[in-house]
Order: C-alpha cells, then structure tokens, then sequence
C-alpha cells in the first residue's frame, strides 16, 4: 500500500507515560501498527557506559525509517533521562532498505527491527530509573509519529540472560564499520551533485548507498553507476553556513553492508 503525504495537523501522536519497569527492559508500548521498548544489557560498565536496543516491532504492512526519512518521515530520536537530567545516546541502523510511495523516495524497515543504542550515565546520579523519550514514526497508509517515555532500570536484575542476548542480536545485526578497501568515499561536490565512490575488492559489487543528510543539506536518491563504481546523488539544499563536514552513510554490496562517514570534500 502507497504512503501518503499529509499535513502536520492530520498526524496522530501516541504517548506513553512512565510505567513500572522490568528488570532492565522497559514495558512494551503498544501503538498503532506495532509495539516498541527499550532493553539493556544490565549494569553500566565500570565507565558507566550502558548498552540497550530500541526495539520496533511491527505489525504486517507497517514501516519505520532510517535516520534519514526523507522528505516527509518521522526520524527515530532517543533521549536518556537519568534523575531528570539528559545523557547523549549513540544510535546504530541496521541496513535499511529503499521504498518508492510513489511520491517520494525513502529508507526504513518493512519489518520489526532493533536500533542499537549506547548511552553513559553520570557518576553522580543514583540512576536506579532512567526515562527515555522515543519519538519515531510508523506508517502503514499513513504516518503516524509515535511518541512515548519508557521507563527501565538497567541495575534491577542486572545482566539478565534474555535482556543481554536481545542486545547482542541486534548489535550483530549492524552494518560492519567501513575500512579502507571497503568503504564509501565522497569525490566530488559540485553544483548539485555529489559523487561518492566504492572502494571495494574487485570481486565485490556495489548495490545500494544510503548516505544521511542533516538540517541543512538535503540530498535525493544514491544512483549508481556500475561501470565506475561510482553514485550521484541531488544536492537538493545546501546551506554552506551548516558547516557540514561529514555524513553518516551505510553502503550495502555483494558481500554485506558497512557503515561510517563521509569527508566531504
């Protein structure tokens, strides 16, 4: 079924207020078209780094998207809140796929997924409850931005066998990092059009290319160029005041995906 671009004011939000955690996995809260919570693998580590896993679970025919939507996605954001203060979180993107609503180009998942998430909380906060704010968005013919605040304790039964193996899944499930011989390169980048360049074995094809932009460069679709090993991609806007250095990309070929950043030149 197509996607559908509405306006702002037709969308309906779904929120969760904060409900009594397990263990270290919050409730599952359900929205329309699936289910979402966060797990963690248990206790911070000795730096008081914790890794957990946003997981999306989707009902047949529903989507999520990428950390670049595209034109008119809901982004997935996190954000950590241990005794009401804020802690950045580290979010990772299994490969996504390309789909075509045939008014816009996007990526996402067209099936459940989990995103990974490593976050540290602060030596001086007794953190025995963390509160999440998740807002992502699930389509089915419609978007619907979902947003909830979960909440977990990542000390209570810390390192519990089911909560540590949903995390290591969907670490496993990752993109493997880019490497020289194997990643992504930006060549060019003028007028509108951005070359980026495979750079892979010879016996490894390039397939797809999904790099992210940021508030202030907006690119269309990677188009690769099989003979080159090259993609061009539409600078759609540029604001040169945005300072834009580097841009997340995720590069999928004949012999599994990569993730990392492009310079640009």
């Amino acid at each position: 079924m197509k996607i559908t671009r509405i306006s702002a004011s037709l969308l309906v939000l779904a929120v969760a207020g904060a409900g009594h955690a397990q263990a270290a996995s919050s409730e599952w809260h359900d929205v329309e078209g699936g289910a979402i919570r966060i797990v963690t693998s248990g206790a911070p580590d000795a730096s008081g780094q914790v890794r957990g896993a946003l997981e999306i679970k989707l009902d047949r025919g529903w989507k999520t998207y990428w950390r670049d939507p595209g034109e008119s996605g809901v982004p997935p954001t996190v954000a950590i809140l241990a005794d009401g203060n804020e802690t950045p979180v580290q979010i990772d993107y299994p490969a996504p796929k390309r789909f075509d609503d045939g008014y816009s180009i996007w990526a996402g998942y067209d099936k459940s997924v989990s995103l990974g998430l490593t976050f540290t909380l602060p030596d001086d906060t007794e953190h025995e409850q963390v509160e999440a704010d998740v807002f992502l968005g699930v389509c089915e013919s419609i978007c619907v931005p979902v947003q909830a605040r979960l909440t977990l304790d990542p000390n209570a039964n810390a390192h519990a066998g089911d909560d540590m193996t949903a995390v290591a899944a969907a670490f496993a499930a990752m993109p493997g990092p880019a490497r020289a011989g194997f990643e992504a390169r930006a060549v060019d980048m003028s007028g509108d059009r951005m070359q980026v360049e495979a750079k892979l074995p010879e016996n490894v094809k390039p397939l797809e290319l999904f790099v992210a932009g940021t508030e202030t460069l907006v690119l269309g679709t990677a188009e690769l160029d099989v003979a080159s090993r090259t993609f061009s991609i539409a600078v759609h806007d540029r604001d040169e005041a945005g300072g834009d250095k580097q841009l997340a990309y995720t590069l999928i070929t004949s012999a599994g995906a990569v993730s990392g950043t492009l310079d640009l030149p």
